[in-house]
């Protein structure tokens, strides 16, 4: 596993999926579905007892992908994270102790905000690729634009009700770098084991990102 940086993280994929796994026999298939479609960055959420083994998995599975980590709140799911082979980690909001964290590893910790004053915040300790976090309820594109207008060091990942609608308008923001999104992997298709369909909806993901930016 080699090790990215947060700025290569959000170069090497326009779309980070992010994935909630319930069962661990899921996660491999699921990932392989995103990968023939075009997306290799999966951002895999702590927020089930199978992420941890999920991560592991993946990793060894598909090891020119980049595996990530998401819903992180504490120290010690950072590094059981990057033990099972996490390569970044992304936390719903910005946290000073797992800063202080990432600092004794070599991942990078990619922080949620959504208040200019959390931007800046972020920006004091060296921080300037972020997740916009929830986008659409936070005021979405509009928002964005205003602050990286103040804040143009700032590359986003906006992650929370975006989806194939809105994607254009937030693609033609120079300060996205990616998004973060569940569109290409709805519930239902994973529960039925569809994993034909998820690669299609990646493959017209990742299409239309193309399309839009050229």
């Amino acid at each position: 596993m080699s090790t990215v940086t947060a700025a290569q993280v959000f170069s090497a994929s326009p779309i980070i999926p992010v994935m909630v796994i319930e069962h661990l026999e899921d996660a491999v298939p699921l990932a392989k579905a995103l990968s023939d479609g075009g997306i290799n960055v999966f951002e895999i959420t702590l927020r089930t007892q199978a992420a941890i083994g999920a991560i592991e998995a993946v990793s060894k599975a598909l090891p020119d992908s980049i595996v990530g980590a998401g819903t992180v709140i504490n120290p010690e799911q950072y590094q059981q994270a990057v033990n099972a082979g996490a390569q970044f980690v992304i936390s719903p909001g910005f946290s000073p102790a797992l800063l202080e964290y990432s600092q004794k590893l070599n991942v990078p910790y990619i922080p949620g905000v959504a208040t200019a004053s959390e931007m800046v915040t972020a920006l004091s300790y060296g921080l300037d690729f972020l997740k916009f976090f929830p986008a659409e309820a936070n005021g979405g594109v509009p928002v964005l634009k205003a602050v990286s207008a103040a804040l143009p060091q700032i590359t986003f990942c906006p992650t929370g009700g975006v989806k194939e609608a809105n994607l254009a308008s937030y693609l033609a923001l120079d300060c996205v770098g990616t998004v973060g999104g569940t569109w290409m992997i709805p519930q239902s298709a994973i529960d039925k084991k569809d994993w034909a369909s998820i690669t299609e909806l990646s493959r017209k993901a990742c299409e239309l990102v193309a399309s839009l930016r050229g």
